[in-house]
């Protein structure tokens, strides 16, 4: 259900600017040029919780981006469920530890339809590798303090995605991306719920990117 409210928000922009976009196979006027560097924030939404990440990219050709970027959420077991108690209180029944992902891609964007849909509307797809630090915290401690038992596990990170950029402004961007990350260990992994180790971590994520292009 919560993948088709994130696949739901994605398409959404696609239903207004569509009609604009796609009149004809070959638009009239020239192709825009945008500037070849960008640099922005992600905000990230996925079922484990909330996120933020950052980006650079550097355009290459029409079709062709490169891109480093990083982020930090927090990634929560498929078997979680949440128990309140008589006073309010919340707790996740059989937690040990917080879990959160900090992974650090390099990739390449590709953009579609290139010729055939108008400038203001700039799909396409992209997919990242690169490492990925996990940190674990106590779940039995207070949020902040926890960090002080902080453990770092490392491993492989890496996702694929479809998204698009809007609007025609040469000085800022403004888009949606919709992600699958993939983050997997050599080792054991991690504990979320006690006595349960997870070698892959990940999931999808839908991100907003807001930025400037210069």
């Amino acid at each position: 259900m919560k993948m088709r409210i994130l696949a739901f928000f994605l398409f959404l922009p696609f239903a207004f600017i569509l009609p604009q976009g796609i009149g004809q196979l070959a638009p009239d006027k020239p192709a825009e040029v945008f500037p070849d560097n960008a640099l922005g924030l992600d905000i990230m939404f996925s079922e484990g919780g909330f996120g933020l990440g950052t980006f650079y990219r550097r355009q290459l050709s029409q079709t062709f981006t490169l891109f480093s970027d990083f982020s930090v959420s927090e990634s929560k077991d498929e078997n979680e469920f949440e128990y309140v108690d008589y006073y309010g209180n919340t707790y996740t029944v059989g937690k040990k530890n917080r879990v959160f992902l900090l992974p650090l891609n390099f990739g390449m964007q590709y953009r579609l339809f290139s010729d055939v849909i108008y400038d203001n509307l700039r799909p396409y797809i992209n997919g990242g590798v690169g490492p990925a630090l996990v940190l674990t915290t106590p779940y039995e401690e207070e949020f902040f303090s926890a960090f002080g038992r902080a453990q770092a596990h490392y491993a492989f990170g890496s996702y694929i995605g479809f998204g698009a950029n809007f609007g025609l402004d040469k000085s800022s961007l403004i888009g949606i991306n919709l992600r699958y990350y993939m983050i997997h260990f050599f080792n054991e992994g991690v504990e979320s719920l006690a006595g349960r180790y997870k070698k892959d971590l990940g999931g999808f994520y839908l991100t907003i990117n807001i930025g400037m292009m210069y």
